[in-house]
């Protein structure tokens, strides 16, 4: 009897490995299926999201239009892009010019989007751009910069080539947003209105298009760590915001996100909200104990007033 239970463990635990692994390729099969021959427009492809993102629907064999508000990075990832891929298996990436913040000139670059393939199946609205600071200190220059960056310049690209989709009744957009489309953080106030304002947006336009069979999908990380820089105890703030979003989680990798687009490409999802478990907890508490959780950010506030500035 102990013979055969010493033997069955190792059996059993051998099975399961062998079950997650063709369950691994089973999923890694059918993501390069779902993308495969789709034009998948990826905005600000140059970033390091953007890159990822690139690397995993090219592998994937979709036929990528990549735009970029720097025609030298945008060539930079078309030869990485091209370096690494099986040209039997992939197409050749296609580069467009664009500057979401520059609202005049997104129909005419969505016009020759358009002209690449004659549709669009994928569009990820990717850009971002952040400010940090006191609300009273950011001018009202700037706060339109962010919008348009964020908010203007995404969803007039995405009216800009809905059409299409609704008249192929095919389509998923993604919108890749931040947790602050879902609760306000001191001193972001531009970004994080600039958020909440496009999370609304593609909220209510999921519901719009459904009937079209197009799909309305958000993904929304903590904050996406830099390849480069890692917190570190020199430059932490004395902030309880630093500790929630930071220091317990450190950020989101990009390639862990890019991965999380594509699953949600595969599988259609309307909504992921990647976080730990404490910034999760923070969106829930702001729901149902909002003095509280205003009480805590108020705490947050006060703490890094008081701490003088290093350097």
């Amino acid at each position: 009897m102990g013979v055969t239970a010493v033997l069955i463990l190792p059996l059993l635990l051998l099975g399961i490995s062998g079950l997650l692994f063709i369950y691994q390729e089973v999923c890694r099969l059918w993501s390069k299926s779902a993308v495969q021959n789709k034009v998948v427009v990826i905005t600000d492809a140059i970033s390091g999201l953007g890159k990822e993102c690139a690397r995993v629907f090219h592998t994937g064999g979709a036929r990528l239009v990549l735009c970029g508000k720097n025609w030298e990075r945008l060539e930079n990832l078309y030869d990485t892009l091209i370096s690494v891929a099986d040209p039997s298996k992939t197409f050749t990436p296609k580069l467009v010019l664009l500057d979401l913040a520059d609202i005049s000139c997104v129909q005419d670059v969505a016009r020759e989007v358009l002209d690449c393939y004659g549709c669009v199946d994928i569009l990820l609205n990717n850009a971002s751009v952040k400010i940090k600071g006191p609300a009273h200190k950011i001018s009202l220059e700037l706060d339109k910069k962010i919008m348009n960056a964020n908010y203007f310049g995404p969803i007039t690209l995405t009216k800009a080539l809905l059409p299409n989709m609704i008249s192929r009744r095919t389509g998923q957009i993604v919108l890749i947003n931040n947790i602050q489309g879902k609760l306000g953080i001191p001193f972001r106030t531009a970004y994080a209105a600039s958020k909440h304002a496009a999370l609304g947006f593609f909220d209510c336009l999921r519901a719009e298009v459904e009937e079209y069979d197009v799909v309305v999908s958000t993904v929304s990380p903590t904050f996406i760590r830099s390849y480069h820089i890692n917190p570190g105890r020199g430059n932490s703030e004395a902030s309880i915001w630093k500790f929630l979003f930071r220091k317990l989680s450190y950020g989101v990798r990009p390639v862990d996100v890019a991965e999380e687009v594509m699953r949600t490409v595969r599988r259609k999802k309307q909504e992921v909200f990647m976080a730990n478990p404490i910034p999760k907890a923070a969106v829930y508490v702001r729901a149902f104990f909002p003095e509280f959780f205003f009480a805590v950010v108020a705490c947050g506030v006060k703490d890094k007033l008081n701490v003088p500035e290093e350097g």
